[in-house]
């Protein structure tokens, strides 16, 4: 990628463009699977000194593994690929000097015009709305003579610096442009239809600039079991050696090491990994058919497992752990504060207000007590009409099936209204000034209209618009009503950015602190009238500094100052948004399970701890340590020390002290927050989130979730071990590009405590008979060559070496992935379960090295007692060998599994099934005669149960002097 420059993009002529654009294409790459050391021993089969047998018995094994494994590979691309293509094929009208043409997303240039109509998803265009003002229809833009001038790609989503220049009149018309003229990716139209000019594409776009690249997660599991492999190949170099060895090094000795690697190859099982990638796929299923997560979308197939060891879990708050949606709680004047249960009170003041004549007595007349109620009426009133018109909600009108919608929108019908607008807090407020009596019924770029409880109409001319920022923390606008002339500035916005704006009080900060405890989302609501030279003055100033293209942010800053001062305080606003569907229990039972639960938010401090507490993140008995905010490395050094000597308290820390922290004292942060049982990050920013996952992962080394429901919540999930996304209001952003999406943050709990902990125990169980089967064969062998002078001799030829780890035992294996220890009710109940299986791994060392001493005993027994019993044949000792290995490996999978599925039955019958058939068609191998007599079998019988009997006998007394956790729960 180039470097990024600033553009001057021409209206509707991408073939003016200045320098090459990316193309508006969006993809993932392919990823292929191969086994490098499978292909080596299938290609040294060629070579006449090395080959043991027929060339299938190396090929068709690799073919097979390679196959599943791109197989189910290619459906995770194939997924990706429609997806990709779903967004790259949007359907958008372009305008053209052959008038309207229909274009893919793929096809838009930098320069494109495009038509955007409503609640229709934008693709990066630039609106342009002043241009409009001087073409008298649509095509006129193409005659135009006019350009675009735009700041470089960037990162930054809350800023736009550019200029709209029109040069084929008497004079030049400058216009300036800003975030409010853009319409980034995925942009839904409210309502009417948007002419934009494109600016950005591709790579360049800012969504796509803030999000980091995908890895390609392997799991831990993964990564474990590819360690185990490493020493198997380890062992079959070394055993290779001692075989190599005991012959003195006579001969070509280097080939004999060869023949022996060869020979000995199962001790790396060449079907593990298929039948792990099998596995996944099956649990992958599992829990997109769970009818009690339902919704549930698993996007990354590999790393299901990884949902049974997590222990952290990072989670946003807003749209995840509550609802997303706003309710009006509290209205607060100072001197008075109105709940939900005296909101009729409201309604009686602002009725009053406009039914009542302004002066209804002269003032000698009226009581004192009359006054005081007057006072609070008007009061009352001017705060619900400035809640009623500081805002960006559009109220857009539908089609109802009694009335269309152009009838609605000129009736203002109720019925028909919904209001539209980038966050739901400014819904829930317009939403509460409709239900006191002043409603918003129109709005357009230049008006405001609202309704009276007397049914008249008010209109309102918007001269500007001052929109939220996350630096600035707040919003206003500037009226003129229409009816009396008068000029007035609204603005609402943060406590802490607000209360050095309004003219001094006394209770401001007590009541903000008030309300953020009580859980509530609190915004400061103020006023200032201007004259009509006081206008004209900071309009002539104010243009001038947005018509900047360099330090914009700074002249504007300046010119606002002038007019943010001094500003009347009219009241607060408390919005509350409800918790999600069991949040607390869910919270409860990831605690129990010994996961340590970090909630990451935007909001303020006060909003957070509260949240945390509602949702039981923080229980009642936990201290809490607030984190005071530091600047320099002299506070964080004294903050840190004064949080050392706190045990066992949540701590709260906001988004700025920790960018302190992290810079001079990771290591000792990290450290403190880890033994915290709850941690609240709140003020954090989208970046912070992703640093605080990589950080948990580096310094702890243990496996992360991150939950979130929104675009800022990506990066964080592309960093987690396991990500999921949460379907919710803020769209699909953050469930596409999660490992697993659920539609409800509830459904966490069963998709850890339940499937995470039955793929994690299955995927370990399978491995390990995996690993055995193939330890088994290779042990035999062994003993074999050791029995016959050394000799680099198979002991199984064809399709014998084959169907063993095939059709013979295969299906018994495979059908673990179908055992569970408890049910899955049991699991939601006791989580503890799941911390059990934390601490106790079920694929550790100690076990891997349990089945090694197992597996070389049972081989050691099976082809010591072949030999000790034969009658001289050596087609005998290969049929009493290799009949009591199928009937060792069935029996063991037998007494493993702890929960019967009738599919575990049908394997065990199958593969002894398909054993017994095939017989008839091995009789190269096989003395068919020899298999039907009394001796044959007693033999096999003794054998066999001198394999499994002192196993069994083992395993039933640790069960009795030793039970599992899980056992005193399912009798």
């Amino acid at each position: 990628m180039g470097e990024l420059r600033p553009r001057t993009v021409w209206l509707g002529h991408p073939e003016k463009r200045e320098q090459r654009y990316p193309r508006n294409v969006l993809f993932n790459q392919f990823k292929y699977f191969f086994n490098l050391y499978f292909l080596l021993l299938a290609c040294s089969q060629f070579v006449n000194e090395l080959r043991l047998g027929a060339l299938y018995t190396y090929w068709v094994p690799l073919g097979v593994v390679l196959f599943i494994t791109i197989l189910r590979e290619a459906v995770d691309e194939i997924r990706c690929y429609f997806r990709d293509k779903e967004v790259n094929s949007q359907i958008y009208s372009k305008l053209s000097t052959r008038g309207t043409v229909k274009v893919k997303s793929s096809g838009i240039q930098v320069g494109d015009l495009i038509i955007v109509e409503k609640v229709m998803s934008a693709f990066i265009i630039l609106e342009n709305a002043q241009c409009l003002l001087y073409c008298k229809c649509l095509y006129d833009l193409l005659q135009i003579r006019s350009y675009v001038y735009a700041e470089e790609p960037n990162i930054d989503i809350h800023n736009f610096i550019g200029t709209f220049t029109r040069e084929d009149g008497d004079h030049p018309v400058n216009e300036s442009l800003s975030i409010e003229n853009t319409l980034w990716a995925s942009t839904v139209v409210a309502s009417g239809t948007v002419v934009g000019v494109v600016i950005y594409t591709g790579r360049e776009l800012r969504s796509v600039m803030n999000t980091s690249n995908p890895r390609n997660k392997v799991g831990l599991f993964d990564l474990e079991v590819n360690c185990l492999t490493k020493i198997l190949f380890g062992a079959l170099v070394v055993v290779s050696m001692v075989m190599v060895a005991l012959q003195h090094f006579a001969g070509r000795w280097y080939l004999q090491i060869l023949r022996f690697l060869l020979l000995l190859s199962h001790i790396v099982p060449i079907s593990l990994r298929v039948n792990l990638d099998m596995g996944k796929m099956v649990f992958s299923w599992m829990i997109k058919k769970d009818s009690k997560i339902p919704g549930t979308v698993v996007r990354a197939s590999t790393i299901p497992e990884q949902l049974g060891r997590i222990s952290y879990l990072l989670t946003d708050k807003t749209g995840t752990l509550t609802q997303n949606e706003m309710v009006f709680r509290r209205l607060h004047l100072g001197t008075v504060a109105y709940g939900m249960d005296s909101m009729d009170e409201v309604q009686s003041h602002v009725f009053s207000a406009y039914t009542q004549p302004a002066h209804d007595h002269p003032a000698s007349r009226v009581p004192a007590a009359t006054k005081v109620r007057k006072t609070i009426s008007s009061r009352v009133h001017e705060a619900v009409k400035a809640i009623a018109l500081v805002h960006n909600v559009t109220p857009v009108y539908e089609s109802n099936g009694v009335t269309d919608q152009a009838e609605a929108e000129q009736h203002y019908e109720d019925t028909c209204r919904v209001y539209q607008a980038s966050s739901p807090d400014e819904v829930s407020l317009v939403q509460w000034t409709e239900s006191v009596g002043l409603t918003l019924v129109g709005r357009d770029q230049s008006s405001i209209q609202l309704r009276t409880p007397t049914g008249q109409i008010l209109n309102f001319t918007i001269l500007q618009i001052f929109p939220f920022t996350y630096e600035s923390k707040r919003m206003g606008i500037i009226v003129r009503d229409e009816s009396t002339g008068e000029i007035t500035f609204y603005m609402k916005g943060a406590d802490v950015v607000m209360a050095g704006i309004v003219q001094y009080n006394d209770w401001l900060e007590e009541e903000c602190g008030n309300m953020a405890r009580e859980g509530l989302r609190v915004l400061v609501v103020s006023k200032k009238s201007l004259t009509e030279e006081q206008y004209q003055d900071f309009e002539a100033r104010y243009v001038q500094a947005k018509l900047s293209v360099h330090d914009r942010s700074l002249k504007v800053a300046t010119v606002m100052e002038s007019l943010e001062m001094e500003m009347e305080l009219l009241c607060l606003t408390g919005v509350e948004d409800q918790l999600q569907t069991d949040v607390r229990p869910t919270l409860e039972t990831l605690r129990n399970a010994g996961i340590k639960v970090w909630m990451l938010t935007g909001d303020k401090l006060e909003t957070a701890t509260c949240t945390a507490k509602n949702a039981h993140l923080i229980t009642r008995s936990q201290d809490i340590h607030i984190f005071r905010p530091v600047t320099t490395r002299g506070e964080a050094h004294l903050e840190l020390n004064a949080f050392r000597r706190k045990h066992d308290c949540a701590l709260v820390i906001s988004g700025d002290s920790l960018e302190v922290c992290l810079k001079y004292y990771e290591y000792e942060f990290m450290e403190l927050a880890c033994q915290c049982p709850a941690v609240v990050c709140c003020r954090c920013a989208p970046t912070q989130k992703a640093q605080i996952v990589r950080l948990l992962q580096e310094r702890t080394g243990k496996l992360t979730c991150a939950v979130g429901d929104g675009g800022n919540d990506v990066s964080m999930i592309q960093e987690a071990d396991c990500g999921v996304g949460v379907e919710g209001k803020e769209g699909k952003q953050a469930s596409l590009a999660a490992d697993f999406s659920v539609t409800q943050f509830k459904h966490l709990g069963r998709l850890l405590m339940v499937h995470g902990r039955n793929s994690y125990k299955r995927s370990a169980a399978l491995s390990q008979f995996v690993i055995h089967r193939s330890l088994c064969i290779s042990t035999m062998q062994t003993v074999f060559s050791s029995v016959f002078f050394f000799a680099s001799v198979p002991l199984y030829q064809g399709f014998l070496i084959i169907g063993y780890s095939t059709v013979y035992t295969m299906f018994p294996v495979f059908s673990l992935v179908l055992d569970k220890d408890v049910k899955s009710e049991v699991a939601m109940l006791y989580p503890e379960l799941y911390k059990d299986l934390l601490k106790g791994r079920p694929l550790s060392y100690k076990t891997f090295l349990i089945w090694v001493l197992i597996s070389i005993y049972q081989g050691s027994i099976l082809m010591y007692g072949a030999m000790l019993l034969f009658d001289s044949e050596f087609v005998h000792i290969v049929a009493i060998s290799f009949t009591s290995l199928i009937l060792t490996e069935l029996l063991m999978v037998a007494l493993t599994i702890q929960t019967w599925h009738w599919l575990m039955i049908v394997g065990e019958l199958l593969s002894l099934a398909c054993y017994i058939a095939s017989l008839v068609f091995l009789h190269a191998f096989i003395d068919v005669y020899f298999i039907a007599t009394v001796s044959f079998l007693w033999k096999v019988t003794v054998i066999t149960l001198v394999s499994c009997l002192p196993l069994y006998i083992l395993k039933y007394l640790r069960r009795r002097f030793s039970p599992p956790s899980y056992s005193k729960l399912t009798t």
